[in-house]
């Protein structure tokens, strides 16, 4: 009874802390990363699955330095960045991440009705976006930060799904573990753009935002005033460790289910999230591909959410708005039309010529410019002692965050290359 009682207790405590780091890592398996994984393993069946071992480091690193930041500091990364940079630095990123996180919406809000779309066909796939765009408004503006929390971690369970499909197919793990552990590069156009949109996808700008301001959402959620010290860092550590780790083995199961069905299968092209999943059906059966399709339609409930609170964030602290999640409609009106203007203008780019393919290409790019300068700026900042005084970057940190800038700087110039020029 009494070891009950004390795993009961180990578990309680466990899942207290896990929080944003869960959140901001399962978001970022989006239906627009879940079209990026499933083209990769289409394309190239199991050629890819390496990469999983390379973006969670990565991830870790940058995502717990922006949550280090809005801990230290009580602010969100675009208030400190206002404070210690020329605001030109500031509004040029704004030019470059407005358009990317509108599109990235827009993007993700197509694939959900298009999937949702093939589950009851009687309902058009415009119709289903509508409805979901509804439903996000209504839950974004009606409930308060510690209800949108509560129902982000359920909605990250979503994704174990996607842990399940391998199983229900024959699935070759000799194989598996061969190309995780023995990395196949093939320098061809195509290989290497599947390899930078992999990274573009995982390590994306609007997840740094998110999570230092996530941070501070969640320490004055708190009923008690937190002092930060070893002991939160460390448990923010875990539950960005955590998320990171959730994230990257649900991208690394998707490129297995694509890789071990379509591309065995002959099927090496996909573009769209719903294109995978009708795939899947013949070759796979029926539970495997309305597994598929709910993870999408889950995995955009949470990550729009994220993608324009982000938004919302950068202009609110840009201009010196009220915000925040745990604030009702009236407290923070414009933090919240801020959201609502996202959600809508990404709703209606499907009507205005952009296709979600273009919508990822073109966000793609946008974020492979971005990413670069504003992991330098996050290296900067948890290096200067004056704004994080003793939680500045031991030599880990600043390792795989040289590492992390250095391989984005090439990923973006690769990306544009291929894009424009090639």
């Amino acid at each position: 009874m009494k070891a009950q009682k004390a795993i009961a207790y180990r578990v309680k405590k466990f899942l207290k802390i896990l929080g944003p780091g869960l959140i901001t890592g399962a978001s970022d398996d989006d239906p627009s990363g879940i079209a990026t994984y499933s083209q990769a393993g289409a394309a190239y069946g199991l050629n890819t699955l390496w990469s999983a071992l390379i973006t969670f480091p990565l991830m870790a690193s940058v995502q717990e330095m922006c949550a280090r930041i809005g801990l230290v500091t009580g602010k969100g990364l675009t208030g400190v960045l206002k404070e210690y940079y020329p605001r030109s630095v500031l509004y040029l990123m704004i030019l470059f991440s407005f358009p990317a996180i509108i599109m990235n919406i827009g993007a993700d809000i197509a694939g959900m009705g298009a999937v949702a779309n093939l589950i009851i066909p009687n309902v058009s796939a415009t119709i289903f976006s509508i409805i979901f765009t509804g439903i996000l408004l209504v839950c974004i503006i009606y409930f308060p930060y510690k209800k949108i929390a509560a129902i982000m971690k359920y909605l990250a369970m979503v994704l174990l799904v996607y842990l399940l499909v391998p199983f229900l197919v024959k699935t070759d793990w000799w194989a598996v573990g061969k190309a995780t552990l023995m990395p196949h590069i093939s320098f061809t156009k195509d290989y290497i753009n599947i390899l930078v949109a992999i990274l573009g996808t995982t390590i994306s700008p609007y997840l740094f935002f998110w999570q230092a301001n996530m941070e501070v959402e969640e320490m004055q959620a708190k009923t008690r005033v937190v002092i930060v010290d070893k002991r939160v860092i460390n448990n923010m550590r875990q539950d960005v460790n955590i998320g990171m780790l959730f994230s990257n083995v649900v991208m690394f199961f998707i490129i297995l289910t694509t890789g071990s069905v379509l591309a065995q299968g002959g099927i090496h092209k996909i573009d769209t999230v719903e294109q995978a999943a009708q795939a899947l059906r013949p070759l796979a059966g029926d539970m495997a591909y309305y597994l598929f399709a709910i993870g999408v339609i889950g995995t955009g409930f949470l990550a729009i959410p994220v993608l324009s609170g982000a938004l919302s964030y950068i202009f609110a602290e840009t201009f010196d708005l009220k915000m925040g999640l745990d604030k009702q409609f009236k407290q923070a009106p414009a933090f919240y039309i801020i959201i609502a203007i996202s959600l809508i203008v990404g709703l209606l780019m499907t009507y205005i010529g952009i296709s979600p393919i273009q919508a990822l290409i073109y966000s793609a790019v946008l974020y492979g410019v971005t990413a670069p300068v504003i992991i330098a700026m996050i290296l900067h900042i948890c290096n200067n002692k004056k704004v994080m005084g003793l939680f500045c970057n031991k030599i880990r940190p600043n390792i795989f965050g040289v590492f992390t800038l250095l391989l984005m700087t090439v990923a973006a110039v690769t990306l544009i290359y291929l894009q424009f020029f090639a």
